[in-house]
């Protein structure tokens, strides 16, 4: 089994997250969503409006769009100086864009 490196992971073509549940299959996704935002690892940030984002059920569907606005929102406050950085993704985007602190 390969160990998932998400901050290194390309953000260009068609990726498939497939895992057990209760792995952080969310939490990635949710994760990959708010580089791509930032244009984290891409030639140019993408507006929320050009990031399709598919799961398999209703209730899935509902969780996932939860969690991508939490993580919007917690990388808002943190990129505004209003919160620190817990979360580690949140820690390595912040360090990568010291100019924003």
């Amino acid at each position: 089994m390969q160990t998932l490196e998400l901050m290194q992971l390309p953000l260009h073509g068609t990726s498939l997250i497939e895992a057990s549940a209760g792995t952080g299959k969310t939490y990635t996704i949710a994760a990959l969503y708010l580089r791509l935002v930032l244009g984290h690892g891409v030639a140019k940030p993408l507006p929320p409006e050009k990031i399709l984002v598919v799961t398999f059920t209703d209730a899935a569907t509902c969780e996932l769009k939860s969690r991508i606005q939490q993580r919007l929102l917690q990388a808002a406050a943190v990129f505004s100086g209003d919160v620190a950085a817990t979360d580690p993704v949140l820690q390595d985007l912040t360090a990568a864009y010291p100019a924003a602190q």
